[in-house]
């Protein structure tokens, strides 16, 4: 292997273009643009500053290099020289996907089974369901590896456990509050706020709290970790809070503004953050500078029937417009017709993006 390889951001389909603007402020390029994701070269260092601060994308994958097979005894053959011990350890277990496509290796299973054997008799390592996962894309006869190094889907920062119904995953907030145009330096208010994911993710943005300083990664499970550069890339500095609470959760669910609140304090970010319970008709604009209002309402295929739901957005549509003057609004919705019922004045809609079985869009204004 060489010194640089080939490493994918996976994200949500459709969102690829904001995940590159995040990863080029990063400093990473340059970039190749994907479905599902986007790729640039760089080093095991590149990894690991990729899992820890990337916010939006959903897993961080590293190419490990591969090679043409044309049947299953080469495929066998092969894999038993590939190097895998520069890149993974005889003592933690793998776990081996597979995938086929246009290549004369056409069962998926049986390449599996072949690289798994491969790499426990030549290396030694385990196989087991919670191992690093090793995903070897056959295509047009060519053997691909790669290794998914962040573990546990990065959405999951380790400092939320209260989450209400149908979150929103925080991957996605990150990135749509960056197709907003948030920088961290204005406010954020959520009046519909769930267990309070934008109003986190905002906060942490304007501390520059790095997303995955909560929790692990499989990177660390590599025979490539670097433990002492790992150290110092989690003690960058953090910028400290400053005046009153500028991020702001509300939700007409008792339990949710609590848990929200709770989510807050684990995260670091309650020193600046703060949330109620209240209805949307209580919704007041805070004093100082204005800001966005990043909402995801309830909608019908994630909560309820979507008959009264369109009074709810017409409602929150009226209290913004009478009192929130110079601010923008990000809305996420399956459903356009709820977006036209808050008769907000939105810019083209953005782009369709899956969030699991559903395709949901974010709908933006100008200053009101």
């Amino acid at each position: 292997m060489s010194d640089t390889f080939e490493i994918f951001l996976a994200c949500a389909p459709g969102l690829e273009a904001v995940l590159a603007q995040e990863a080029k402020a990063l400093g990473f390029g340059p970039l190749r643009m994907a479905a599902g994701g986007i790729a640039f070269d760089g080093t095991w260092g590149d990894v690991q500053c990729a899992n820890l601060r990337l916010r939006g994308a959903a897993r961080v994958l590293a190419r490990i290099g591969g090679f043409p097979a044309v049947h299953l005894a080469q495929l066998d053959k092969r894999s038993r020289k590939f190097p895998w011990a520069e890149v993974l350890r005889p003592d933690v277990p793998v776990k081996v996907e597979a995938t086929t496509a246009r290549s004369r290796i056409y069962h998926a299973g049986a390449a599996k089974q072949r690289v798994e054997t491969a790499i426990t008799e030549e290396l030694g390592a385990p196989i087991s369901d919670d191992g690093v996962r090793i995903l070897a894309r056959l295509e047009d006869n060519l053997v691909t590896f790669s290794v998914d190094t962040s573990g546990e889907p990065l959405h999951r920062r380790g400092h939320k456990p209260a989450v209400g119904k149908a979150p929103m995953r925080e991957t996605l907030a990150a990135l749509f509050l960056r197709d907003c145009g948030f920088d961290g330096t204005e406010p954020v208010i959520d009046p519909m706020c769930g267990s309070g994911t934008f109003v986190l993710e905002a906060a942490e943005i304007a501390m520059g709290l790095a997303p995955g300083r909560s929790r692990s990664f499989d990177l660390e499970r590599l025979a490539t970790f670097d433990a002492e550069a790992w150290q110092a890339l989690k003690a960058q500095p953090v910028q400290p809070p400053e005046g009153p609470p500028r991020f702001l959760g509300y939700d007409r669910d008792a339990g949710a503004a609590r848990n929200a609140a709770a989510n807050a304090e684990r995260a670091g970010v309650a020193a600046i953050s703060a949330f109620a319970c209240q209805p949307i008709s209580a919704l007041e604009r805070p004093d100082g500078p204005p800001g966005l209002v990043m909402v995801n309402p309830p909608w019908g295929a994630r909560i309820g029937k979507p008959g009264p739901l369109h009074a709810l957005h017409k409602s929150l549509g009226d209290v913004l417009k009478e009192r929130f003057r110079g601010w923008r609004v990000g809305l996420v919705t399956s459903d356009a017709g709820l977006a036209r019922s808050t008769g907000l004045t939105f810019k083209p809609p953005g782009p369709v993006v899956s969030h699991g079985s559903l395709k949901i869009r974010l709908y933006r204004t100008d200053l009101l």
